[in-house]
């Protein structure tokens, strides 16, 4: 390969993961429950690609070895290894968390995660996590049963286009989850959770009078910042900014049911929380190491 192919193809790769890091960020995001532990696995993931971007050499799409890369790391670390620093800030989520985790069959989160929110097919699943489609299957079947028993809730629906709000009132009561209420605004918003505090909250960002979701979320959160969230909408540009932080679950619209259900069940299991509130205003974006 000349010096030339050698730049074009570096750089083809560049772009490659520039374009697939926010979703990566969410899947890490999802899969530690935190933004800041998922921002330390994606950071290191790109780092160990400084090196060796080996995995691109595999047969795989970029995507999936972006993915595989990304899984070396989460392994290696033992899911909750020395990236995992903000267990001193967030102790009470963290400690949650772990105990949640520490049911599971391994694997099954992530299989679970890959397949419903970051849409792979069991072949890529396979690919990523090394294991055969045959185990994907069945730790998939697995994790769906795990979810599905793990624990019950109530869930906030701020939703305001009718059609969608009783689908995912539906999908919800379903999942074994009560509904509190519908809110169409920021205001009903605010006005459902005063007067039944759900355990979960699914919210769309932008609202029937103009209103944010967004807001109505940094606004519950003020005063009660231990309640996971998961954004449904059809705008996900709007959250995986890397410029502050993020939902662990952001579901893009159209959705599926199967996405809704695992998210759901995930957060209601992990009790994941991610605040978009003023707390953290002062922290800056940080940018992605260059590959090459």
């Amino acid at each position: 390969m000349t010096k030339s192919s050698a730049n074009q193809t570096e750089e083809a790769l560049s772009v490659m993961v520039a374009d697939q890091l926010p979703y990566l960020r969410r899947y890490a995001r999802a899969l530690s429950g935190s933004q800041q532990s998922g921002d330390r696995y994606a950071a290191a993931t790109l780092e160990a690609l400084l090196y060796d971007r080996s995995v691109f050499d595999e047969g795989h799409s970029q995507k999936v070895a972006l993915f595989k890369a990304f899984h070396a790391i989460w392994k290696a670390t033992g899911a909750w290894g020395e990236f995992d620093e903000v267990a001193e800030i967030d102790s009470g989520i963290v400690a949650r968390a772990h105990k949640h985790l520490s049911k599971l069959t391994a694997n099954t989160r992530e299989i679970l995660l890959l397949r419903t929110i970051e849409r792979f097919t069991p072949e890529d699943v396979a690919a990523i996590v090394s294991l055969s489609v045959e185990e994907v299957n069945e730790l998939y079947d697995k994790a769906l049963a795990d979810m599905q028993d793990s624990v019950s809730g109530k869930v906030l629906v701020i939703e305001d286009e009718t059609i969608i709000a009783l689908d995912l009132e539906s999908i919800v009561a379903e999942t074994g989850h009560k509904v509190t209420g519908v809110a169409p605004t920021h205001k009903s918003a605010m006005d459902l959770f005063a007067r039944e505090r759900p355990d979960l909250i699914l919210s769309d960002i932008r609202l029937a009078d103009g209103s944010s979701g967004i807001d109505a979320v940094n606004e519950i959160l003020q005063t009660s910042g231990d309640v996971p969230v998961i954004f449904i909408t059809a705008y996900p540009e709007e959250l995986l900014t890397g410029e502050r932080p993020e939902p662990a679950f952001v579901i893009t619209k159209p959705y599926s049911e199967e996405q809704v259900r695992s998210a759901v069940s995930q957060a209601m299991f992990f009790t994941s929380t991610e605040t978009l509130d003023a707390r953290y205003e002062g922290e800056e974006g940080r940018e992605a190491p260059t590959i090459g």
